[in-house]
């Protein structure tokens, strides 16, 4: 893979079995994970947001993540540290306990055919993992356009009674939306978004 100058800002982490803590310093409170960032045009908003916050910003694809850098530097922010690495093995082994505030899945891939729903990452086994690396209290954030699957991760959350489902009302990050939401909404398309709470 030919190296270009913002991989310079990308941890890539895709064959490491290190804890994440021993190869970025964390701070006790105040870290936010946007698993699946994508370009990051949600991430980089939330960053500008809450610059005193840490923000993660895990994807796979290394062609996001150096669009994600290339957007932080036109804009400044400076509190985004882009991760490349397979978000079950993020949070089934990288991170400790209790060490994020707040996750963000936004709009995954919903596998509809039913020979690819075992590829669905919000199965009953992640969802212990997102409980797990969540601090007590904690907020995941979900959102997807496929009303068949939010119906599915709603029932997967609720059945496995690790979480309390959040009122829309009060929800502080509302106005932030993805280059991939804003899209669909121009077309007259509905994202669907839901906040859980951690119960400890």
């Amino acid at each position: 893979m030919q190296q270009k100058p913002e991989d310079r800002a990308i941890h890539i982490l895709t064959s490491s079995y290190a804890r994440l803590p021993d190869i970025i310093p964390l701070p006790p409170t105040g870290v936010e994970l946007d698993l699946g960032c994508g370009n990051g045009s949600f991430t980089t908003q939330l960053a500008a947001k809450y610059p005193e916050r840490l923000i993660l910003a895990a994807d796979v694809m290394i062609g996001r993540l150096r669009k994600l850098v290339k957007r932080n530097q036109r804009e400044n922010v400076s509190n985004i540290v882009p991760l490349r690495v397979e978000a079950r093995h993020l949070l089934g082994y990288m991170l400790p306990d209790d060490t994020i505030d707040r996750l963000h899945i936004l709009c995954p891939d919903p596998w509809p055919k039913g020979r690819h729903r075992s590829h669905r990452l919000l199965c009953s086994d992640f969802i212990a993992r997102l409980h797990r690396v969540l601090v007590p209290g904690g907020i995941f954030h979900f959102s997807t356009d496929d009303e068949n699957y939010y119906e599915i991760v709603c029932r997967v959350i609720n059945a496995s009674q690790l979480f309390r489902p959040l009122p829309a009302a009060g929800n502080d990050i509302s106005d932030l939306k993805s280059d991939f939401e804003r899209r669909w909404l121009e077309q007259g398309k509905s994202v669907r978004h839901v906040n859980w709470q951690k119960i400890v």
